[in-house]
């Protein structure tokens, strides 16, 4: 059935006037007679594909879906194995003998790598292929959570967990890869709020954890029951992820190739074209079977400098957009999931409450439902930005999708003042929940579409942007989580979360009014910068808008 579809899509040519304008994230959509618009909400569709059936951007919407799926999964897994164990702080402590601040390095040091791993492997997969990279680090990441599973020391344990959070760290970047190169700018917002739900839902892994500290393994089970998963994604991985990598050729770019060669092989003196050679019929490839597909190798890019993908990340630190999604998500994760997932156990645990370590995960059911009533917004940037693009004459503004995280701005901090309090004063334990899926509900948004804003804001590599934005998040994550028990035991919970934690989660949602205001302006004026310069001359691959 996806092969008749696909044959069908494949035949028809896709076309569009769509294009970008001289300054970043203002594209140019209005639909002219003979444009595709169908499910673009009256939209031109932009990118404009190739005819090369082999373009992923013409393949079938089943075999998008497809890929799209088994990498938001990757993501859930590989995030719940890193912030999962949380629950098990308190065993590993009295099993190795060492404080609750040192057995907590065991999820802090992990998600130090799980982040910084995408240092090498974001270019590699922009040098062998994208195909290849995801099947070996699912290979890493297996092979890792199978040693953790059999550890028997803390020092053991801890090379173990950095493993699999080394060869997992890919999922921070691939899945945002892979819309960009398989879904069009209309469909992009959407998408990326799936995998952020994904990525977001791996935060409740400590839910899982706890009630399987009664399966009878100890805390092994949860490494049991994630090796199976990995087992089979990499299988699923494995026949239905086809390379994505492709240096698109635009249908009129073909076609004026294809006329060139064709006037090049008329012999004669004048060189004049005849009539037949008018209209010349570009070659078009066919597509690559199935068994072909599932090459574990793609190709080798020379054209992109592995050592230098390495280090102009780096220079994107200083671009307004890209440091506001690396102080979102680092502020998010830090503030967030990772203060929830260590200091609930603890305190649920201990009087008043009492209660029993494989119910100390059950504030997952409070993030679970935050991310789950934030989910059907996913769509909302993509709805809001096209009737604002009609509006304006068919002219898209990065900033058009913006205004529907008004509410999250206030309604995050509200959440993380009230668990302060709540664990200050020893208040009901439905304060706690309340607290963590206001906060959760939310971070959704600013995860979801501070990160599409900026993708859709500069010209660049967006793979180069994905690796500054993992060290940025990951480097302040870290720093919050790994004093994070000592300042709280020092100040108290309400100094910390509903104070400092706060307030500096406040001043983040807050720069949201200064890019809606000025987020234009401030996009013209980079573009103009010589680093904006460079990072437009060094781009290899067009993958933005």
């Amino acid at each position: 059935m996806d092969i008749l579809h696909y044959e069908e899509q494949s035949r028809h040519i896709v076309r569009s006037h769509a294009h970008e304008g001289d300054i970043p994230g203002t594209v140019y959509l209005k639909a002219e007679e003979g444009d595709d618009t169908k499910g673009t909400y009256g939209q031109a569709v932009f990118p404009i594909p190739s005819d090369d059936p082999n373009d992923p951007l013409r393949w079938s919407d089943f075999k998008k879906t497809v890929i799209l799926i088994i990498c938001c999964l990757y993501s859930f897994i590989s995030n719940s194995a890193t912030l999962g164990p949380s629950v098990y702080i308190g065993i590993w402590a009295a099993e190795f003998e060492v404080s609750a601040s040192t057995a907590s390095g065991l999820l802090s040091y992990p998600n130090l790598a799980y982040g910084f791993s995408s240092l090498v492997l974001v270019p590699l997969y922009l040098k062998i292929g994208r195909r290849p990279v995801m099947l070996g680090s699912l290979v890493i990441f297996l092979a890792g959570l199978i040693g953790a599973s059999q550890c028997t020391s803390f020092n053991a344990l801890m090379v173990t967990r950095v493993i699999h959070a080394l060869g997992s760290g890919v999922c921070e970047a691939l899945p945002v890869q892979l819309v960009n190169d398989v879904f069009f700018l209309h469909e992009r917002g959407k998408r990326i709020g799936y995998y952020t739900f994904c990525l977001c839902m791996g935060a409740t892994g400590p839910f899982y954890a706890g009630y399987m500290l009664a399966g009878g393994y100890s805390w092994r089970l949860y490494f049991y029951v994630e090796i199976a998963f990995a087992g089979a994604l990499l299988l699923a991985a494995f026949f239905f992820v086809e390379e994505t990598g492709y240096k698109r050729v635009a249908p009129e770019e073909s076609q004026a190739q294809a006329l060139t060669s064709g006037i090049q092989s008329i012999d004669g003196p004048t060189k004049e074209l005849p009539s037949e050679f008018v209209e010349v019929t570009p070659i078009i490839p066919a597509r690559k079977s199935f068994l072909q597909t599932l090459k574990p190798w793609s190709f080798i890019d020379h054209q992109v400098p592995f050592v230098m993908t390495m280090i102009r990340p780096f220079t994107y630190f200083v671009v307004p957009a890209v440091l506001w999604v690396i102080t979102t998500y680092g502020i998010c994760i830090g503030l967030g999931a990772v203060t929830f997932n260590y200091t609930f156990p603890l305190k649920i645990t201990a009087p008043p409450y009492s209660w029993s370590e494989t119910n100390s995960g059950l504030i997952a059911v409070a993030s679970i439902i935050g991310y789950s009533l934030a989910t059907p917004f996913a769509s909302s940037s993509d709805l809001v930005a096209a009737h604002l693009t009609r509006k304006n004459g068919g002219v898209r503004e990065a900033e058009m999708r913006l205004s529907v995280m008004l509410p999250a701005m206030l309604i995050a901090p509200a959440g993380l003042i009230l668990y302060g309090i709540a664990a200050q004063n020893d208040l009901h334990w439905f304060a706690y929940f309340a607290g963590v899926a206001m906060e959760t509900w939310g971070s959704y948004f600013y995860f979801t579409f501070t990160l599409t804003y900026a993708i859709d804001s500069y010209y660049a590599n967006t793979s180069e942007m994905l690796i500054a934005m993992n060290l940025g998040k990951t480097a302040i994550s870290f720093g919050m989580a790994i004093y994070l028990l000592d300042w709280i035991l020092q100040y108290g919970f309400a100094v910390m979360i509903a104070g400092v934690f706060t307030a500096i989660l406040l001043a983040n949602n807050l720069a949201l009014i200064i890019f809606m205001v000025f987020g234009k302006r401030i996009r013209i004026w980079t573009s103009k910068t010589w680093l904006a310069q460079m990072h437009k001359s060094t781009v290899t691959q067009i993958l933005t808008h």
